[in-house]
């Protein structure tokens, strides 16, 4: 879609925005934790390991949302199954607030998790599907942007619940305000979504071509609509053919499954791609940043309070940061911002791994963490869930998704988990004193930038019809000569 007048433009980014609610559900509710754990471990008298599982029964319930997104994403249509999401971070948001007992509050925070895994998968899938290939990066990026806001949002809402509370208050009511404050963006998020349409490309996979004409009508120049509608239906035909030959395969290839399409090799290879980028994405350390930024921090405040304000200040740089990534995505491109943004966060963290080696206080932690999330936003932050929303072919899309979050979220769950037992074990911290898990998220990240520069090719204004020609090239011979047939819409030859 290359030629939007100004008005369908900004149609098409009003609906963006209204999925990226998903992105601000996606953090709050992963977020709000941070705030009432401490008070749901007093009311609930749990123990160290229940505590735990407080913390990531969201993250069970992530993974298996993830895993079946993608599969409601084709057979409801992405609108419908976005409406599900909502409905469901609503129920679990109402429903862990009123839980009587622990076990009700854990079945309801596994159904948000269930809600946030999906919103991850089909919300960039939906921008990515309606976003102009000149304007995607920037679009996609807002659901990065979005995840923060969630998160900041939630920083503060609970700072300003806590604050001037009595303990006991908090423990007995304070926790479910906060749990429950997810209501509001729930319901706006549901209640928008009726306002926007079905993924064009999701009608003509689906043989509603007619449909898909009329939503293009709305933002695409007239010419651009047939060019767009053959180029999915040959895309869905894996770019063999055209015309009629191209429908009638098009025909077949429906009757099939995007899992059966992806055990072909190079779609094999893009899968393998997509699950390490979202993988990498949570190995990188960036939950241990945002959740346990307290920790890292105690050094320099003296009071809960003030450590869930000093977060919400990094969340707050977070924003900043993104926005910087939205700015830059489309003008420098996905790779180099990948590649800038990375070397900060291996700087971060291995002055972060110093400070603890060298037992150093004061602001520089606090310092280093700020750097971190920049460096963290303008690459892993923006820079991934573009490429993931670009680099699967149509045929694919749904699977690749679902099966890249899955790994994230699965990833996530293994670097929650870890951190704690890295932070207490006391072999590492007499050879370390408490900087192993710094440098190791250092290294990881240094790792993850090598593979992206032998695998992952440059997608800045390439159409996504060219998608796995472009994968095919750089997987071929670790580069890609020259973009620009891809640019044009073109496939150049691997």
């Amino acid at each position: 879609m290359k030629e939007q007048t100004s008005a369908g433009l900004g149609y098409i980014l009003a609906i963006c925005l209204v999925a990226a609610l998903g992105g601000i559900l996606f953090g709050y509710d992963t977020a709000v934790i941070s705030g009432a754990i401490d008070s749901i471990t007093e009311h609930f008298g749990l123990s160290p390991t229940m505590k735990g599982w407080a913390v990531s029964s969201v993250v069970i319930g992530s993974i298996f949302g993830a895993l079946g997104a993608g599969w409601l994403a084709n057979v409801l249509g992405r609108k419908l199954t976005m409406m599900t999401a909502a409905l469901l971070f609503l129920i679990s948001a109402l429903g862990s607030a009123l839980a009587p007992s622990f076990w009700v509050y854990i079945v309801l925070r596994v159904v948000g998790g269930v809600a946030v895994g999906i919103a991850s998968v089909v919300s960039p899938m939906y921008m990515g599907e309606l976003a102009p290939q000149h304007w995607r990066g920037r679009t996609l990026s807002m659901f990065q942007q979005s995840l923060v806001v969630g998160q900041t949002i939630v920083f503060f809402v609970n700072y300003f619940i806590a604050r001037d509370a009595a303990s006991e208050w908090l423990t007995d009511y304070g926790w479910r305000w906060m749990l429950g404050s997810e209501m509001i963006p729930a319901l706006l998020f549901g209640l928008l979504l009726l306002l926007v349409p079905e993924s064009p490309r999701w009608c003509i996979m689906h043989g509603q071509t007619d449909r898909a004409r009329r939503i293009l009508k709305r933002f695409t120049a007239g010419e651009e609509i047939d060019r767009m509608v053959e180029e999915v239906r040959d895309s869905l035909d894996g770019g063999r053919s055209s015309g009629r030959r191209a429908m009638n395969r098009q025909r077949r290839d429906e009757r099939r499954s995007s899992r059966s399409a992806i055990r072909r090799p190079i779609m094999m290879g893009i899968a393998l791609v997509g699950i390490f980028l979202s993988a990498a994405q949570q190995f990188s350390g960036i939950n241990v940043v945002m959740y346990y930024a307290p920790t890292v921090l105690s050094g320099v405040t003296d009071s809960t309070g003030s450590a869930l304000l000093q977060t919400g200040y990094v969340g707050l740089v977070f924003i900043l940061g993104n926005a910087l990534g939205m700015y830059l995505i489309d003008r420098a491109g996905r790779v180099r911002l990948l590649s800038i943004g990375s070397i900060a966060c291996i700087a971060s963290m291995a002055v972060l791994g110093a400070i603890f080696w060298f037992d150093v206080q004061g602001y520089t932690a606090m310092i280093a963490i700020m750097v971190y999330v920049v460096g963290y936003a303008i690459s892993w932050g923006c820079c991934s869930w573009a490429l993931l929303s670009e680099i699967f072919p149509n045929s694919i899309r749904d699977a690749g998704m679902a099966m890249a979050m899955g790994a994230q979220w699965t990833a996530g769950f293994i670097v929650a988990q870890t951190f704690p037992m890295m932070r207490g074990s006391d072999w590492l911290n007499n050879v370390f004193n408490g900087a192993f898990p710094f440098w190791l998220f250092g290294a990881i990240t240094l790792g993850s930038l090598l593979i992206v520069w032998r695998f992952v090719p440059e997608t800045k204004g390439v159409p996504l019809e060219s998608m796995e020609s472009l994968m095919r090239e750089k997987f071929k011979r670790g580069r890609v000569k020259s973009v620009d047939g891809y640019r044009k819409g073109g496939t150049a030859a691997a």
